[in-house]
């Protein structure tokens, strides 16, 4: 007979390690995909969340345990179980809650970067090397939920000059600027970067939330919550949401 490991999960629903007490190493206070804080078990009732279940003797390869979304000891949801419901309630609205479905959209961004990569028979795959791919790949998730998905909306000038927003969901009245961390696009250059792009926008007669998406899979950003926490801010003309993904730890 068998028994059950403990499942180290982030609070937004991916699974970091099967197997929390046998393999310590993989343990991680982070997740890596989207930054969010991880727990082991139910927040309602402490109980282990149920992971890989193991047999002595019994090695298994290639199998992955799906991660549950209910307590098997109290029945109670877990925490990212209420996410997935309110994609579906946000859905079924007339009026959809465009923040919220704008960053499900992003947090899970590098999830679907990394799958991307891995495909049967070692067929040609989509790698995100670089900015103008991390836009492309943006733009198609984007269609999943909005219908008008505007491609460079020229903005109005600003100190002489101009530039070109990277999206514009007109309806929503929401500007998404892309960013790719870089060799050259570190902490210092980001922040310098997104304080002049927030500057501009703020004469865009179309946007009154400046949702700038910053992707990072190399982990150049050292803290990334400073710079969120620094340049996330809101007045009655424009907020300003910074997101990076993924969050290194």
């Amino acid at each position: 007979m068998g028994q059950y490991d403990a499942y180290l999960v982030c609070k937004n629903g991916h699974g970091v390690n099967e197997s929390f007490y046998r393999h310590p190493a993989h343990n991680k206070n982070f997740c890596a995909l989207c930054g969010a804080q991880t727990i082991m078990a139910c927040p309602s009732c402490g109980h282990d969340i149920q992971g890989e279940y193991h047999v002595d003797g019994v090695i298994s390869f290639g199998s992955v345990t799906p991660v549950p979304d209910i307590c098997n000891n109290c029945g109670k949801d877990f925490p990212w179980r209420s996410t997935t419901k309110k994609i579906k309630e946000s859905l079924q609205k007339g009026n959809k809650d465009s923040i919220f479905l704008l960053e499900t959209i992003i947090d899970r961004f590098h999830l679907v970067a990394k799958q991307l990569r891995q495909r049967y028979d070692d067929r040609e795959t989509f790698d995100v090397k670089d900015e103008y791919d991390t836009q492309d790949l943006l733009h198609a998730l984007l269609r999943i939920y909005f219908d008008d998905v505007r491609v460079e909306e020229w903005n109005p000038s600003y100190a002489g000059g101009s530039t070109r927003s990277d999206f514009l969901l007109k309806d929503e009245k929401i500007v998404i600027e892309v960013k790719k961390t870089r060799n050259g696009l570190k902490s210092k250059q980001l922040g310098e970067q997104l304080i002049i792009d927030i500057s501009k926008y703020k004469t865009h007669p179309d946007c009154k939330l400046l949702l700038c998406f910053v992707y990072d899979p190399d982990s150049y950003i050292s803290n990334p919550r400073g710079i969120e926490n620094d340049l996330n801010n809101g007045t009655s003309e424009m907020k300003v949401k910074v997101k990076i993904v993924p969050k290194g730890h």
